[in-house]
């Protein structure tokens, strides 16, 4: 089928030489009046399945909010205005969500973006505040519908809804089946696409059994046998999480912690370093589960089981995406049942114990003081990197850059000379505070 040039164009800039086979039926779904229901696994590519679609309906014209995103988390809504920025389109996009400052936002509003991605209750905050203007909006995106259910966002969610009065097309997105459908989405005859597999054939599961009731060290020792290879680590509970957490840095492995109780700041600098390679371990509760670009996850620990098997299911969609293999680990002690919702029992694995600690990652992330408000950019930071910093090429990694910090990954061995070089000196002409990232 051939594509419209915004839309091929919009690939090429995200570096994508062609659609899934969701995207494209998705994009082809769209053409017609019907409202959307996409049904699609964690790491499928489902941001795009909205997003093209809703390129489509922009009209570059209109100077107010045309298309209206709504996600249960902030860090989707980050993600999710990402990619549409990559996707270098003339719109503009804003995301607004708690933890974010209410000013900065308000101040972003003053010229209408043509995509609104926020959450629930930041988004009925500023529409409380008269901040926003919603009655324009001809395309609603009701993104991980099923994941704003289970956190309660129904009566925000109904709120916002209700002050659309021009929608002219409704897409619900979500990773599990549902029941039914709420009466409050407007959603009533809609066109319904499933891409849910059920097991997916690249994950292996596997499982490990400690002879202690606490796995701290069983825990350890199945780390050493993994290569030091991009792994989430779920508990149950934030408590656990950080005292995990804990325990690796005390044994010497380099790792992050993710959780909801986390300031957004610190939530936002975990995922960085985790993305970069600074840390190639994260604890986390299932808040990390779904929703949150973290690719190249390589294997899946259950530390402590999930109560159902949707959060089973999602957790292990974190690895084998897309096309890869990945495998997912049940850390079980003794008396530890297996949970009834597994069909077989997993392979048994007999961990070395004689395997050295993960080696240190190779990046280490540093923190700049500067950011898109300060006309700053992921070139500027290459050439200050490059030429004050005295780097090659290779030994810089990916770099984020922010509203008023950024981020830059570094060859872990040249961190402490490259500090010395570039702590006093200026990026851009501006007097920075330049620090690793802690």
């Amino acid at each position: 089928m051939n594509f419209p040039e915004h839309i091929t164009s919009a690939l090429k800039n995200l570096g994508i030489a062609e659609m899934n086979e969701m995207q494209q039926a998705a994009l082809e779904a769209s053409e017609q009046p019907k409202d959307l229901i996409l049904l699609s696994p964690t790491g499928s590519g489902k941001t795009l399945g909205f997003l093209l679609p809703l390129l489509n309906a922009l009209d570059p014209e209109k100077k107010a909010v045309q298309a209206l995103i709504i996600t249960p988390t902030r860090e989707l809504a980050i993600q999710i205005e990402s990619v549409f920025r990559g996707m270098g389109t003339n719109f503009k996009v804003n995301a607004t969500y708690g933890g974010h400052s209410i000013r900065v936002e308000e101040n972003n509003f003053s010229q209408a973006p043509a995509v609104l991605v926020g959450t629930p209750g930041r988004i009925v905050d500023h529409l409380n505040r008269r901040n926003l203007d919603l009655s324009y909006v001809r395309t609603l995106v009701l993104d991980e519908f099923d994941k704003s259910l289970e956190m309660g966002f129904q009566e925000d969610m109904g709120a916002i809804v209700q002050r659309l009065g021009s929608v002219k097309k409704r897409m619900l997105i979500s990773a599990t089946d549902l029941e039914m459908i709420p009466e409050f989405t407007g959603i009533t005859d809609p066109l319904k696409l499933s891409f849910l597999t059920g097991v997916n054939a690249q994950l292996t599961l596997k499982k490990v059994l400690s002879p202690d009731t606490d796995k701290l060290y069983t825990l350890r020792t199945l780390l050493c046998n993994l290569s030091s290879e991009p792994t989430l680590i779920f508990c149950n509970h934030r408590e656990s999480v950080e005292r995990i957490s804990d325990f690796l840095s005390e044994s010497g492995i380099t790792n992050v912690f993710f959780h909801g109780g986390l300031e957004q700041d610190q939530r936002e600098r975990t995922l960085i370093k985790f993305r970069n390679g600074s840390a190639n371990y994260m604890v986390t509760t299932d808040l990390a589960a779904r929703g949150l670009d973290i690719p190249d996850i390589q294997h899946v620990i259950h530390y402590q089981m999930p109560l159902t098997e949707d959060a089973f299911i999602h957790r292990n969609g974190r690895t084998a995406r897309q096309e890869a293999s990945g495998t997912a680990y049940l850390l079980l002690s003794q008396n530890e049942e297996e949970p009834e919702y597994l069909e077989e029992s997993p392979q048994l694995v007999k961990l070395n114990d004689d395997k050295p600690l993960p080696h240190n990652p190779n990046w280490t992330t540093f923190y700049f003081s500067g950011g898109k408000k300060d006309k700053i950019n992921k070139i500027d930071l290459v050439g200050f990197l490059s030429k004050v910093g005295e780097l090659e090429k290779h030994d810089i990694g990916l770099i984020i850059v922010q509203d008023y910090t950024s981020f830059a990954a570094v060859s872990r061995h040249k961190a402490t000379s490259l500090l010395a070089k570039i702590r006093d000196q200026k990026v851009k002409g501006k007097k920075l505070k330049i620090a690793i990232a802690r």
